[in-house]
């Protein structure tokens, strides 16, 4: 198995990502079972896959709302999938009653962007779930090498541009090797708090360090 598939690649039940994120469930199961029924669920860039892993047996009385840059066809019962911008959500105030997002708020752009999608999430949700990986640890979950986050961006492209790096194929081209080295704002506690005064963080630990981070709000207690 490669290291990418060992440590990042959630889509093989064995890895790294996909053990936590089993584990990252519970919280969010015992989370949702405090919302009244039936109940509505805007998920900023998710997928119908990832509900599948995180409850298998299916969500009664929920609609869930699945939000990206591209809608996608939905099968399962109960969801459905629409194009648009977290950081622009074409939604009125407390249109759901949860705003869910696993592992977004790092893409959409500079901290202003982050915090518009911030804004955005506490505007039209009653409560909301937001997670992200932690900036601090050792291993960068995209590129899935060791101390990335930390290297200067003219380091972070040159590496881009000679090595197939976790999920991004070797990228020849300098200006697209940057763009890509550069897409990715990971966030420090201290960062998702500014981002979301009030919430409370949750902290995911794998071998004694913090792997990633969730924000929660408006859950009863």
């Amino acid at each position: 198995m490669s290291l990418f598939r060992l440590l990042a690649d959630n889509r093989d039940p064995r890895s790294l990502a996909a053990r936590l994120r089993r584990r990252r469930s519970k919280l969010l199961r015992a989370l949702l079972a405090s919302v009244p029924r039936p109940a509505r669920m805007l998920d900023v860039g998710g997928t119908e896959a990832y509900w599948a892993t995180v409850a298998p047996e299916g969500l009664e009385g929920w609609t869930i709302v699945l939000l990206n840059q591209r809608a996608a066809a939905v099968t399962r019962p109960g969801f459905e999938s629409i194009s648009g911008d977290a950081r622009t959500l074409p939604f009125g105030d407390r249109s759901f009653d949860v705003v869910f997002s696993n592992s977004v708020i790092e893409h959409v752009g500079e901290r202003a962007d982050q915090q518009r999608m911030a804004d955005e999430v506490r505007r039209v949700g009653a409560r909301y779930y937001v997670q992200t990986p932690n900036w601090w640890f050792p291993i960068e979950p995209h590129f899935v090498f060791p101390g990335f986050q930390f290297l200067p961006l003219e380091v972070r492209t040159q590496l881009v541009m000679r090595f197939k790096l976790g999920w991004y194929p070797r990228v020849r081209d300098r200006d697209e090797a940057r763009t890509i080295a550069d897409s990715i704002r990971l966030l420090t506690e201290a960062q998702l708090r500014t981002l979301f005064p009030g919430g409370e963080i949750h902290r995911e630990s794998f071998a004694g360090m913090t792997k990633s981070l969730i924000v929660t709000g408006g859950f009863s207690a």
